[in-house]
C-alpha cells in the first residue's frame, strides 16, 4: 500500500491551480453528499443497531484513512459524519426528492471539477488511476491542515515529490 504522501503527492501533481483546486473543495464534498442519499435508502440491522450504507461505505473508507493519518481521519470523520446526516434528511424526503437531489448534487459536483480541470490544463487524476477518487477527500482535508500550519513536514514533502512528479510528466 502506498503511503499518504505518495497518494497525495499525486494528487497534488494533477491539482496545482489554486482555482482547481477551490473547485475541489465544493466539488468532492457535494459528490459525496449525492453518494450519501441513495445509500442512505439502504437499510441494514447490524446487532439490533440500524445502520445505512452510507454509514458502512464511509466506516470502510475511514478505516483506510485511519491507516493512512489518525489526525486526518478523525478530521474526516467529522466531515463525513455530516454528509452522512445531510445525505439521511435528504434521503427522507423520499424518493422523487431524494433522487432529483442526487442528481443536481451529482452532475454539478462534477462539472466543477471538470471546469477545474479546465483552469489546470490537466485531465483528472483519476483518469490515470480511479483509485484517487478516494484520496481526493483526504487530499483537501490535509491541506486545510496545511493552510492552518498543520503537518508542515508533510506538506513540504507532498510538493517536493509531486513537483518531481510534474516535471516527469512534462519530461514525457
Amino acid at each position: 500500500m502506498k503511503t499518504l504522501e505518495e497518494q497525495m503527492a499525486v494528487y497534488a501533481a494533477y491539482h496545482e491551480d489554486p482555482r482547481n483546486r477551490a473547485t475541489h473543495f465544493i466539488g468532492v464534498p457535494t459528490i459525496i453528499l449525492a453518494l450519501f442519499i441513495p445509500l442512505a435508502w439502504l437499510r441494514f440491522d447490524a446487532g439490533g443497531v440500524e445502520i445505512n450504507g452510507a454509514m458502512l461505505f464511509a466506516a470502510m473508507v475511514l478505516a483506510y484513512y485511519f491507516v493512512l493519518d489518525v489526525p486526518l481521519a478523525l478530521a474526516m470523520t467529522v466531515l463525513v459524519a455530516a454528509l452522512i446526516w445531510l445525505g439521511e434528511l435528504i434521503a427522507g424526503q423520499g424518493s422523487a426528492a431524494g433522487w432529483a437531489w442526487f442528481g443536481a448534487l451529482f452532475v454539478g459536483g462534477w462539472i466543477l471539477q471538470l471546469v477545474g480541470h479546465v483552469f489546470e490544463g490537466r485531465k483528472p487524476a483519476l483518469v490515470d488511476n480511479l483509485f484517487q477518487i478516494f484520496v481526493a477527500p483526504v487530499f483537501l482535508c490535509a491541506e486545510l491542515f496545511f493552510a492552518l500550519g498543520y503537518k508542515p513536514g508533510l506538506h513540504d514533502a507532498v510538493q517536493k515529490r509531486a513537483l518531481e512528479l510534474r516535471g516527469a510528466a512534462a519530461s514525457t
